[in-house]
C-alpha cells in the first residue's frame, strides 16, 4: 500500500492512528486461510476417529444411501481432504501413528497382538504368563515416541481418552484423564470401559470439557469410539431403514453403524455449540482404517482391512477452526501422519525432530508432496522389537501412481503374490493392475520405496 509524501507534514499523532487503521485493514482484508495461526489462545483440541469406516461411507463423499448428516455438515465446515491415508491399515498401529506422528517402524507398535504363546491361542492364552509379558513389553515400547497429550501439557492442556485404546493404561500416552485403565475385567486389549463411548454414553466428555473450563485449561479430547466397527448392532430403528435399500442384512447393519457414529460426532459437536466452544476450538476428523463389508459377515476383509488397498488404507481428513481456516475441499494426497505436527503448531509447540508429517495448513508444503508410503503388517507380532519380521507388504503412491510392494514369501491376508501398479488417480477401486505394461515405472517406484524403507 503506497503513502505519498503529504504522510510526512501530519501531525506525529495523527500518523499513529492512521498508521494503526493501515495496518488493521490489511490485516482484515487477508484471506483467512493465509491468517497467521498464533497460540495465543490455546485452542481446544478434539480430535475424533472413527473405526473400520470405508473412505465413500459418508453423504459428502457419494454414499448413495448412508446418511451423515453431522459428518458431512463438518465436512463443509473444515479444511477437508478427500484423499487422506493412514500408513498402517490395521487399529493399533494406525492409532498409534496418529498420536506419535511416526510410521509403524518408527514406533516399534506394528501389530495388534503379540506373538501367541506356546500352543496358539487356545483356552486361557490371554491369561498365559508369557503372552501377558510380552503385552507389557509391547506397551513399555509405546511410551519410547512422545505423544500429542503429553507434548501439550507443556501448554497446560488436560487431556481425556476415550474409546479404542491398545497401550493399557491412559496415562501411557500423557493423557491426563482417560477411561481405559488396562484392566482385563472390562473387554482387555482393545480399551476396556473407554469403548462404552458413544455405544452406551457420551457423558464422560461432557464433564471431562466442564472440568477443563472450570479449571481454565485448554482441553484435547481423543474421541476414538468402536464405531462403526462391529458387532455392527445398531439400534433397530436404523438397522431397519437400511433393510430394505440395502444388498444384505449385514450391509443394512453397517449401514446403521456408520449412521449411530454420525449421531455421536453430532452430539459431541453440538455440546461445543452449546459451551460456546465452537470457535475457540480445533477439530480433526480422520479413520484408523477402511471397510468393505460383505454379505457372508464382518470377518471378510474385500481387500480392505489389514491390506494396503484404497478400501484399507484411504479416509477422508478434515480440519476446522473457525475463524482461522478457510472451509474448502482438496484432492491433494494427506496422511494421518500430518495431524501431530499440525496440532502442534497450531498451539505454538515445536514439533519433535524427524517427524516424517508436514502441517496441513502449510498451503505450499501440502501442494508440494509428491509421495506417501505406507506398510501393511500382520495381526500379531513375530518379534515386538523388529517390525521388519511381520511386515507383509510395501506401498507408495506417486503422482497418482501406486505400486503395492508384497514381501517375498509372505502368504498373509490379501497379499499379492507380485508387485502391483495401479494409475489410482483414475482407478481408485484398483481393478486394472498396469505393472505388466509399466514395468520401468514399477523399477522407478522400487526404487524410491526402497531408499525410503
Amino acid at each position: 500500500m503506497a503513502i505519498g509524501r503529504g504522510w510526512r507534514v501530519w501531525p506525529r499523532a495523527a500518523r499513529i492512528v492512521a498508521g494503526g487503521l493501515i495496518l488493521t485493514l490489511m490485516v482484515t482484508m487477508l484471506p483467512l486461510a493465509r491468517m497467521p495461526v498464533t497460540a495465543a489462545a490455546s485452542p481446544n483440541i478434539v480430535l475424533i476417529i472413527s473405526d473400520d469406516h470405508g473412505w465413500r461411507d459418508y453423504g459428502f463423499m457419494g454414499h448413495p444411501h448412508i446418511s451423515t448428516p453431522a459428518i458431512d455438515r463438518l465436512a463443509g465446515q473444515s479444511l477437508t481432504f478427500t484423499r487422506g491415508y493412514v500408513p498402517t491399515a490395521l487399529c493399533s498401529p494406525s492409532l498409534m501413528s496418529i498420536i506419535t506422528g511416526r510410521y509403524a517402524h518408527q514406533h516399534l507398535i506394528a501389530n495388534n497382538d503379540p506373538p501367541a504363546p506356546p500352543g496358539g491361542k487356545q483356552g486361557a492364552w490371554r491369561d498365559d504368563p508369557r503372552y501377558v509379558a510380552q503385552w507389557d513389553e509391547m506397551r513399555a515400547l509405546s511410551q519410547r515416541s512422545p505423544a500429542l497429550p503429553g507434548l501439550l501439557r507443556q501448554k497446560g492442556y488436560l487431556s481425556l481418552q476415550t474409546g479404542k485404546w491398545w497401550m493399557g493404561n491412559y496415562a501411557s500416552a500423557g493423557f491426563t484423564n482417560g477411561m481405559s485403565h488396562g484392566e482385563k475385567s472390562r473387554g482387555g486389549r482393545h480399551g476396556d470401559e473407554g469403548l462404552d463411548i458413544g455405544r452406551r454414553t457420551m457423558q464422560p466428555i461432557y464433564d471431562f470439557i466442564d472440568k477443563a473450563q472450570s479449571e481454565r485449561r485448554p482441553f484435547l479430547v481423543w474421541y476414538a469410539p468402536m464405531l462403526p466397527h462391529s458387532p455392527h448392532n445398531a439400534p433397530e430403528r436404523l438397522i431397519e431403514k437400511y433393510r430394505r435399500i440395502a444388498p444384505s442384512l449385514e450391509h443394512a447393519r453397517y449401514w446403521a453403524s456408520v449412521e449411530w457414529f454420525d449421531e455421536t460426532v453430532g452430539q459431541l459437536l453440538g455440546r461445543l455449540d452449546e459451551k460456546g466452544l465452537t470457535n475457540e476450538t480445533i477439530v480433526v476428523y480422520v479413520t484408523d482404517n477402511g471397510w468393505v463389508q460383505s454379505s457372508a459377515g464382518d470377518a471378510v476383509s474385500l481387500r480392505s482391512k489389514r491390506t494396503p488397498y484404497e478400501a484399507g488404507i484411504r479416509t477422508p481428513m478434515m480440519v476446522r477452526w473457525p475463524g482461522r481456516i478457510q472451509p474448502a475441499r482438496s484432492e491433494s494426497c494427506v496422511t494421518s501422519l500430518d495431524i501431530l505436527p499440525t496440532l502442534l503448531r497450531a498451539v505454538g509447540i515445536k514439533p519433535p525432530a524427524g517427524l516424517p508429517g508436514i502441517d496441513l495448513l502449510d498451503a505450499r508444503a501440502v501442494a508440494a508432496r509428491r509421495t506417501l508410503y505406507g506398510e501393511i503388517f500382520a495381526h500379531d507380532a513375530v518379534d515386538i522389537h523388529r517390525p521388519r519380521t511381520s511386515l507383509w507388504s510395501r506401498w507408495i503412491i506417486d503422482d497418482g501412481w501406486k505400486l503395492i510392494l508384497p514381501v517375498p514369501g509372505v502368504n498373509g491376508e490379501d497379499v499379492p503374490d507380485r508387485p502391483q501398479l495401479f494409475r489410482i488417480s483414475d482407478d481408485p477401486d484398483e481393478l486394472t493392475d498396469l505393472a505388466g505394461s509399466e514395468s520401468a515405472r514399477v523399477a522407478s517406484l522400487k526404487r524410491k520405496l526402497d531408499r525410503f524403507y
